[in-house]
């Protein structure tokens, strides 16, 4: 279907769906790589008020990635809930805007409207909403999951406390863990990514996060962030495997890339719902994205990275992931050139992400190379915490020695809970207390100064 419109005495033609989204995304360098781009701001205009336009129902009619070769395209229209789009199915992308942004699109009609949305139109809405709108949607979202604590209320952050070593160091891993514990984080996952990966180092690292979850019965779980393959033969031997995790994109070819088939995330997450080691919830999936995956092994099939990045969260979200963390300044500034177009980048993916029905996370962050700095990621991690983000990265000084970017600190989160007044997970938050990490007073949140002496045993293990 062929698309037009006419801004200042000048037609503007685009040829179909995927050509039309491509054009009305705000500006990324991923994009302009791509050859996908709007020429110029004119364009990019004309391309925004011509997708306004465009009924939701043409998303369900034409696909931006041929339904017969891609399974992703398959999941996303076979598995759409009819019922549930009803309320909207006579909504433009700019009718939807609109109600989003109003009074009568509360908490509650969100989270029953999220399986009756697809990726493409959630992004579509997303091109042509403001900053400020894709904070203040989000933060009407509400997507709780449960493993062996409450992770995603309101009023609540979470952090993933990530202790990577070049080397896999035991002590120094155990230093990391215990400084991120004293800063109160860790309750969204304490999550390693290893330096080797071989079955039996990645079989003593996860006995290690486990030695540390048992021995002080912290109500937290833990991930060692190897490939999905390898986590399913670590679950068949029953290392203690708490959330299985894989990365993931929003094509099969982007998939193959990364060596995995929805049939493989099915079959992983089958083998870890068997390990049965949930307390209170059996959300065992952990997921990571970021905008250009797909673009970087040549399997965007022609669409922009941002409308990509969303369909991944259809794959995730078939698995009821604990957590979905979008690593947003990763891949580098050949897809999001510098700090404006990472956090724009940031706040479109949590939006879609949470309208989705999907618990997303960042790790807000950017590599050496990117024109971006630390106050770059103090304005995202700040506008995320007033959009109501589900948990955010927690590291030594913010500097991942092992992977070698820059990203959120342990500091970062205090500054953050201090500021707008949130929690840790609540069991979390109980188990703080208890150690005397953490007390709670007449709304005021006050840490430790030293190391309880509980946790010298940890240096002995």
């Amino acid at each position: 279907m062929r698309y037009r419109q006419i801004v200042a005495q000048q037609q503007y033609n685009f040829a179909d769906l995927k050509t039309l989204m491509a054009k009305a995304t705000p500006l990324r360098s991923g994009d302009q790589l791509a050859g996908v781009a709007a020429q110029d701001a004119t364009e990019r205009v004309a391309a925004q008020m011509t997708l306004a336009e465009v009924p939701l129902k043409n998303f369900l009619n034409e696909t931006v990635v041929d339904y017969e070769t891609d399974e992703i395209t398959r999941l996303i229209m076979d598995e759409h809930r009819s019922d549930l789009f009803a309320p909207v199915a006579h909504f433009t992308v700019g009718d939807l805007r609109n109600w989003l942004l109003s009074e009568d699109a509360t908490t509650e009609k969100l989270q029953q409207l999220a399986a009756g949305l697809t990726p493409e139109m959630v992004a579509a809405v997303s091109k042509i909403m403001r900053n400020q709108d894709l904070i203040y949607v989000a933060s009407k979202c509400e997507v709780i999951t449960r493993f062996r604590n409450t992770i995603g209320l309101k009023g609540h952050l979470s952090t993933r406390l990530q202790p990577n070593h070049p080397t896999d160091d035991v002590l120094g891993i155990s230093a990391s863990i215990l400084d991120g514990l004293m800063y109160g984080n860790g309750d969204a996952v304490i999550g390693i990514n290893p330096a080797t990966d071989n079955l039996h180092n990645l079989s003593e690292l996860l006995k290690l996060i486990d030695h540390v979850i048992q021995e002080y019965q912290i109500p937290t779980q833990s991930c060692v962030l190897t490939h999905i393959s390898s986590g399913i033969q670590l679950a068949e031997r029953n290392v203690p495997i708490d959330l299985m995790f894989q990365s993931i994109a929003g094509t099969q070819k982007a998939n193959e890339g990364f060596g995995i088939s929805l049939a493989m995330l099915q079959e992983g997450y089958e083998a870890t719902l068997a390990l049965n080691r949930g307390s209170i919830g059996n959300n065992v999936m952990y997921f990571e994205t970021g905008q250009g995956s797909a673009l970087s092994s040549n399997a965007h099939h022609g669409v922009d990275q941002q409308t990509i990045e969303t369909r991944a969260y259809a794959v995730a979200r078939k698995y009821n992931p604990l957590l979905v963390n979008t690593v947003v300044g990763f891949i580098g500034p050949e897809y999001l050139y510098d700090g404006k177009q990472i956090i724009r980048a940031g706040l479109e993916d949590h939006f879609c992400g949470k309208l989705l029905g999907v618990p997303m996370g960042c790790d807000i962050c950017y590599t050496n190379h990117a024109d971006a700095d630390q106050n770059d990621m103090d304005v995202l991690l700040t506008l995320f915490g007033t959009a109501g983000i589900n948990f955010i990265m927690g590291i030594p000084g913010s500097d991942d020695v092992m992977l070698n970017y820059q990203t959120t600190s342990f500091h970062d989160a205090l500054y953050l809970r201090q500021l707008l007044g949130l929690k840790p997970a609540p069991e979390f938050s109980h188990w703080l207390e208890q150690q005397g990490i953490l007390r709670q007073q007449q709304h005021h949140i006050h840490w430790a100064e030293q190391v309880p002496a509980q946790f010298s045993k940890l240096f002995m293990h």
